[in-house]
């Protein structure tokens, strides 16, 4: 396979404009793919993607890479299976590698509720279409050897979920394809722009005003995950989001151990095998609130502990490196899209640790919603007036481990 072009030759860097028919603010993973999708299937070409740093410097860049569709709710299930359909095809669609590997993801059960709530969990899915199936630990054995099963541990096996079709992708590959393609389509994608406030007319956004100038827009998107509570602060309107730093690391080069991905809700970690060789290893959100991208050593110690009682193994293996993104968390762990009391404002935040899987199907669902002023189906249950109606999608059960 041919290595991507260095980023510095995939796109423009050009001055803003004065005026664009959309304004995406944020060019993370959605925001980006929400342009892509404007331009491909709406024919809406005059974009522009504000980023205040660097395109996918923010969570698309401090992630790790988990896409799978297993959630528990019919609300969840739908937009996360339209996102991993629009994933296998979608390094033919960006002309673009993206090394999407499906190498299948295993939810680990410890405990009898655990298995309940786990076989609850793949009838759902199956309802909905979604490949999921039960194992039994034997069964967890032959698709990943290296997990310890034994009987005699504190936290044995039980059994899994396991969906075939889940896998993991190259982030920054995504996010140079997505660019790439808006590039062409004639979108800008403007760095080092931050926004520091609007203008208003009524019920209508008008513009943003940015480090870089102000810009008038007819139409604006907002997608700044953990920061998002600073723009609609800016507008005066609330949205019920708390941002937390999230923390993950990886080890040094190994030759290939691991097969899938697991991930444990009772031990509270989840692992994978990245295409160089480094195993991907993440937790839980830090329980602080903040915008700093870096977290405390005690969840590092906690992860890795988990990560030695599922997989001896690696009690030899050698940290590399940390990092921290931030995630942007709701009262139901369950995202907030689509309309918002400006006329012409969307939104899209409070993705949790889901926002990576989640990229081309909100990124298509938005691109329509923001085309036509209606919310597509599948965001329409994601309303930011549902925390007033009570019509909630919990999926802390199927969110609880960060991934």
């Amino acid at each position: 396979m041919t290595l991507p072009d260095h980023p510095d030759f995939l796109w423009r860097n050009p001055e803003p404009r004065r005026s664009y028919d959309v304004v995406i603010v944020g060019g993370g993973g959605h925001g980006l793919a929400t342009a892509h999708y404007l331009a491909q299937n709406h024919g809406i070409t005059d974009v522009a993607v504000l980023e205040k740093g660097w395109l996918a410097g923010g969570n698309m860049a401090r992630n790790t890479t988990l896409i799978r569709s297993n959630y528990l709710w019919d609300e969840s299930a739908a937009i996360y299976e339209h996102a991993l359909k629009l994933w296998e095809g979608l390094e033919a669609d960006l002309d673009y590698p993206i090394l999407f590997s499906q190498r299948g993801v295993l939810n680990l059960a410890h405990n009898l509720q655990d298995v309940r709530d786990s076989v609850r969990r793949v009838e759902a899915n199956r309802l909905n279409g979604i490949d999921a199936e039960w194992l039994t630990p034997d069964e967890v054995r032959k698709i990943c050897p290296i997990v310890n099963t034994s009987a005699d541990i504190r936290y044995p096996v039980h059994g899994a979920t396991y969906q075939p079709r889940a896998g993991i992708a190259k982030h920054d590959y995504v996010a140079w394809g997505f660019a790439r393609r808006i590039d062409q389509a004639g979108g800008d994608l403007i760095q080092d722009c931050e926004v520091t406030g609007f203008t208003t007319a009524g019920d209508r956004v008008t513009g943003v005003r940015t480090t870089r100038g102000d810009i008038a827009a007819g139409r604006v998107l907002l997608c700044a995950a953990g920061h998002t509570t600073v723009l609609t602060d800016m507008l005066g309107f609330r949205v019920p989001i708390q941002s937390h730093p999230l923390q993950a690391l990886v080890s040094e080069l190994l030759e290939p151990v691991h097969p899938t991905i697991v991930m444990s809700n009772a031990v509270h970690v989840y692992v994978s095998q990245a295409h160089k060789g480094e195993l991907v290893m993440g937790a839980g959100v830090d329980s602080y609130n903040g915008y700093g991208q870096r977290g405390a050593f005690h969840i590092i110690e906690r992860q890795m502990a988990a990560a030695v009682e599922l997989f001896p193994v690696f009690a030899r293996a050698h940290l590399l490196r940390s990092w921290a993104g931030i995630v942007d968390v709701s009262p139901d762990a369950s995202p907030v899209a689509g309309r918002t009391p400006y006329e012409n404002l969307f939104l899209n935040c409070g993705w949790g640790t889901g926002g990576f899987k989640a990229t081309p199907g909100i990124g298509w669902c938005l691109a329509e919603t923001v085309a036509t002023g209606e919310p597509h189906p599948y965001v329409a249950p994601f309303a930011l007036d549902r925390f007033v109606s009570g019509a909630l999608v919990d999926e802390h059960g199927a969110a609880a481990v960060a991934h």
